[in-house]
């Protein structure tokens, strides 16, 4: 008895004929698959109906954690740690605290961005099965493929098949897990 198929891969040749191919899987209501291309291709997210990221809102928290530490910091060290007035001058401004706190924005905004990042897309994925693919090479440099995984309710490899030939996919092979 043969193990469980990582899902199914189909070859196309233009992003035109991917783009078309994603918009027809996600139609058909596959949840768990995905597209490989040597380029970006314009829109394919939506063709493939994935949502909007987080990471821009996880950047944004970073720089808003950064802003307020920033401020927080100078304001704690002038007011309560080492309060000295000089010229009459207040014991917190804003404007005075302005660069720490810019630099302390930019520098989380940068953390926050890069661990959303790699939380978000499950990173370091050191193994994946589609690199087990004989000509996954060409997916960097020429050729689309479209990978539909068999953990999807919808999989059933003969129907599935089917499926990605319909929609003119090229070289259909099962990969291993």
């Amino acid at each position: 008895m043969s193990a469980q198929p990582y899902g199914l891969i189909a070859t196309f040749e233009t992003p035109a004929e991917v783009y078309h191919a994603a918009e027809q899987v996600r139609d058909a209501g596959y949840k768990h698959w995905d597209v490989i291309s040597p380029c970006p291709i314009h829109g394919l997210d939506k063709a493939m109906g994935l949502k909007r990221s987080i990471v821009p809102r996880i950047s944004l928290a970073g720089g808003i954690t950064g802003f307020i530490t920033g401020m927080t910091l100078i304001w704690w060290t002038d007011a309560f740690d080492y309060p000295l007035i000089v010229g009459g001058k207040p014991l917190f401004s804003p404007m005075f605290a302005f660069p720490v706190s810019y630099e302390l924005t930019i520098l989380f905004t940068a953390f926050a961005t890069i661990i959303g990042m790699f939380v978000v897309n499950g990173l370091p994925m050191h193994y994946h099965p589609v690199l087990k693919y004989d000509k996954i090479r060409r997916g960097m440099d020429d050729q689309f493929f479209i990978v539909i995984e068999a953990r999807d309710p919808r999989f059933n490899a003969a129907n599935t098949g089917v499926l990605l030939q319909k929609i003119g996919g090229k070289e259909i092979t099962e990969l291993e897990p």
